[in-house]
């Protein structure tokens, strides 16, 4: 197989990464210092294979390569072609999260989260009483949630939905939710607005 270098900036992949049978794994924003660290591994593990063989050895072990990457490619390519339902992993039920200070990680129970917020750089979790900061992108969390729990009302936002004790229209048309426990008013984008029409 090929060295391989996982380059990413989410930690998570870290596992299978190295399941994959890379050399390394460098988290973004890539440190110059770090990076020599990974050339460093690269030009070992380079040096360390046999010299290079006659040609018609090279072009068996490339064919031997390639097969091992079929192999590896079928066997994903069986994984996303699996039923939805037989793929789709079990709800989400608790989330490993940092507190606001990033020095400690919670255990936060699903059955406790109110609402979760994107901003620039990391995904809100709020309960009634706190505020947790993950770095799962929100399009990945969604699909880890229950949607008859979870409802996203904003193309940033996903609420629980037994949370929502009300919906205002202010002036402009636009709604707004307020949520049992929290104070603050939650936007509605227009594209979510259907999920609020009365019954």
């Amino acid at each position: 197989m090929p060295q391989l270098v996982f380059v990413t900036a989410y930690d998570e992949y870290a596992a299978r990464a190295f399941e994959a049978q890379a050399i390394d794994y460098v988290l973004k924003p890539v440190q110059p210092e770090r990076l020599r660290k990974t050339v460093a591994r690269l030009q070992q593990a380079l040096a360390a294979q046999q010299p290079a063989p006659s040609p018609a050895v090279a072009d068996e072990a490339l064919e031997r390569t390639l097969a091992q990457w079929r192999q590896v490619l079928t066997a994903a390519g069986a994984g996303a072609a699996m039923p939805a339902a037989a793929a789709a992993p079990a709800p989400l039920r608790m989330i490993a999260a940092s507190d606001a200070g990033g020095s400690t990680v919670r255990m936060v129970p699903i059955d406790e989260v109110l609402y979760f917020e994107a901003t620039d750089k990391y995904l809100r979790v709020l309960t009634a009483t706190h505020e947790y900061l993950i770095r799962t992108p929100l399009k990945q969390l969604v699909a880890q949630l229950d949607p008859d729990i979870f409802w996203q009302v904003h193309r940033a936002v996903v609420v629980r939905s037994a949370a929502i004790e009300s919906v205002h229209r202010d002036e402009a048309g636009k709604l707004h939710l307020t949520l049992r426990g929290r104070s603050e008013k939650i936007p509605v984008s227009r594209l979510y607005a259907h999920l609020f029409r009365a019954m």
